[in-house]
């Protein structure tokens, strides 16, 4: 299909393209017409990140020399580097996200009103699942998921989030999140939040059927940031609009 008129090539660049989601961005990028694919950070409008933590370190060093907007969905991050994207933030524009997709993101704006409206009524649980390759535990969505529940009530998610695990006294506290992983197989990622009342529980549930999502989730932020001023940006900018 060709180029609308009013469209722009958008120029590419990824960064941990031999991941699963590497070779995902790869392919939908051979196949859109509209997506260019180079290989120097400095030639491209947007670098997109799907690495690692400390990747997504030496990345911003390099996308700062040269002026390239950067979309990270890297997870893992610690407090180092969060305080890299900020940095880098007030130099170029920069869209860090734990979790790609569109669903996703919507349902942490979902969690975020249910936890609003019940506060520390509700007993909240988080389970997601993944599998058996996944290496982080919490997934960085289910930590995302965790601390827009915590924000919306007021809370230190570092304060209230128990992990479950083997424990002589698991009695539950007020207020508090728990947080259940499972790894297996190739099970798909799954997200749940669920909030326990007295005598009913709602359960808000989204399901990955294929990583294609995150991907399609990356190029679309891409195309979002890549007339954006310098500044920090998150997924739920880019759904503004939707």
């Amino acid at each position: 299909m060709p180029l609308a008129r009013n469209q722009r090539m958008l120029k590419l660049a990824l960064q941990g393209r031999s991941g699963r989601m590497g070779q995902t961005l790869l392919a939908l990028i051979a196949q859109s017409p509209e997506l260019s694919l180079v290989d120097d950070i400095g030639d491209a409008t947007v670098v997109i990140d799907f690495s690692s933590a400390d990747g997504l370190l030496k990345l911003l060093d390099t996308a700062l020399v040269r002026s390239t907007a950067v979309v990270s969905g890297s997870t893992g991050l610690q407090a180092r580097h969060h305080r890299a994207l900020q940095q880098a933030a007030t130099e170029i524009p920069v869209l860090w996200s734990a979790n790609m997709s569109v669903g996703m993101n919507l349902l942490y704006q979902l969690a975020a009103s249910a936890a609003r409206q019940l506060d520390v009524s509700a007993d909240v649980e988080i389970v997601e699942s993944h599998h058996r390759d996944k290496r982080d535990v919490p997934s960085g969505s289910a930590l995302a998921l965790a601390e827009h529940i915590a924000g919306a009530r007021g809370q230190l998610l570092q304060q209230v989030m128990q992990m479950r695990t083997a424990a002589p006294d698991a009695a539950r506290r007020q207020g508090e999140i728990g947080i259940s992983s499972v790894r297996g197989g190739s099970m798909p990622g799954e997200h749940s939040a669920l909030f326990a009342l007295q005598h009913e529980t709602l359960t808000l549930t989204h399901r990955v059927e294929q990583r294609t999502v995150f991907a399609q989730g990356a190029i679309l932020a891409a195309r979002w940031l890549q007339d954006k001023p310098a500044g920090l940006y998150a997924f739920a900018d880019v759904l503004q609009p939707l």
